[in-house]
């Protein structure tokens, strides 16, 4: 029982809104809503003329009813439209209500002239068009069968009439709301295709580094199997039969690789050499002069690092230096690099200077896309990334590279 109550009263209050009303930017200011605004001025409009049609239609009627019952009435009328922007079905309700008490108090025709004044019509319609654009198609329904309802409870000749008024904003609403979700459903898709196109493009990036890595070292197995026959005198025939081997099959998986990779190099060549974590003072001098303070720390025994390793973490450390200076310029950022027996692991985190916000997919200055690209370098390699926000307010990378132990190597 108790839990039926609950859902019926989150009705009127939180499981209204399907879809929600966009706002355009012109239409806030600071804290208010210009819509918002607007209503409430309406309905004091609507206030004041259905005071006034109602005071005139008495005192020509002899003053039935007393004043202060007619601005209580008016009142009630008019003032459920300042809260369908925020609660559309409650102020629907209310203002059904408000016709139904109205006409139970003065019956239609008590006075002479329309049924109810035109301005409480007019609110009533805004309402129900509320309820139409934003809430579940369940409550849409019944609120235009409560309506027609209502209009034959109050009065049965006025029908037409009450059929044409209900039809009109419930027309408008299923339009409006149709073309927002058409709208919404194209923005969703178009965050969706981005997100995919960044991913394909730090992948194809990603890719081509490691083409040339692997290729370099393929090339090298080659020229060194086809000369180390050389370098014997007289050398057995099996042996040059197997260099032979190691050299066509090196050959063999670099034109596989070329013929695989190759195909997504799709401008020109680039000849620059692929920067490490030796080229890590340049990246934070680069970092300082953006306009965040950098410091270093170093643990383990420096090692060579394989090159694809040591160019993955070159470019999580300028990714996230460059989040740093995006998001929380004057910060301090501190980076940590310890090496491991059979693993790198690199730590970058940044204090909370001005507001951080989470890193988006947009392209660094590196030329990545903010954490899709610093997970996709880790998961190729075979490492892990954590990433977020710290408890003092700031930000976290960690990440840990596997690093293949001397004698895989060799």
């Amino acid at each position: 029982m108790d839990k039926a109550v609950s859902r019926f009263a989150a009705t009127f209050v939180t499981d209204t809104t399907n879809p929600p009303a966009p706002r355009p930017r012109w239409l806030r200011r600071g804290r208010y809503d210009l819509v918002e605004v607007a209503d409430v001025i309406i309905a004091l409009i609507c206030f004041a003329a259905t005071n006034s049609t109602l005071s005139n239609e008495n005192a020509s009627h002899h003053g039935q009813y007393a004043a202060g019952l007619l601005v209580l009435l008016a009142f009630i009328d008019c003032a459920p439209l300042a809260l369908r922007t925020r609660f559309p079905f409650a102020a629907w309700a209310a203002s059904a209500a408000a016709l139904i008490a109205t006409s139970l108090v003065i019956p239609p025709g008590s006075l002479g002239g329309s049924d109810f004044p035109l301005a409480v019509a007019f609110v009533y319609g805004l309402c129900l068009y509320a309820v139409t654009v934003r809430c579940r198609p369940r409550i849409v329904v019944a609120a235009t069968a409560v309506t027609v309802a209502g209009a034959a409870f109050i009065d049965p000749g006025s029908m037409p009439q009450a059929l044409f008024l209900t039809a009109v904003p419930i027309l408008l609403g299923v339009v409006v709301r149709v073309r927002r979700s058409g709208e919404r459903q194209l923005e969703e898709q178009e965050r969706r295709h981005s997100g995919e196109r960044a991913l394909l493009e730090e992948r194809q990036r990603i890719a081509r580094e490691l083409h040339d890595v692997v290729a370099h070292h393929m090339s090298v197995i080659a020229i060194q199997a086809e000369a180390a026959p050389y370098k014997t005198a007289d050398p057995p025939p099996e042996l040059v039969e197997s260099f032979g081997e190691i050299r066509a099959s090196a050959l063999a998986g670099l034109t596989e690789l070329r013929r695989v990779l190759g195909v997504l190099r799709t401008g020109g060549q680039d000849t620059t050499p692929q920067p490490g974590l030796a080229d890590l003072d340049a990246l934070l001098d680069s970092a300082r002069s953006g306009g965040v303070s950098v410091t270093v720390t170093c643990s383990g025994n420096r090692v060579t690092l394989p090159e694809g390793v040591d160019l993955s973490a070159y470019r999580i450390v300028q990714e996230a230096l460059s989040n740093a200076m995006r998001h929380a310029p004057g910060s301090h950022v501190q980076v940590h690099v310890a090496y491991r027996p059979d693993s790198l692991e690199l730590e970058i985190r940044n204090d909370a200077v001005a507001p951080v916000l989470v890193l988006s997919g947009t392209r660094a200055a590196g030329g990545g896309h903010g954490l899709v690209g610093m997970r996709e370098r880790a998961t190729m390699l075979g490492g892990s990334l954590d990433a977020g926000p710290t408890g003092d307010g700031g930000f976290r990378v960690a990440t840990v590279l596997p690093v293949s132990p001397p004698e895989e190597e060799a």
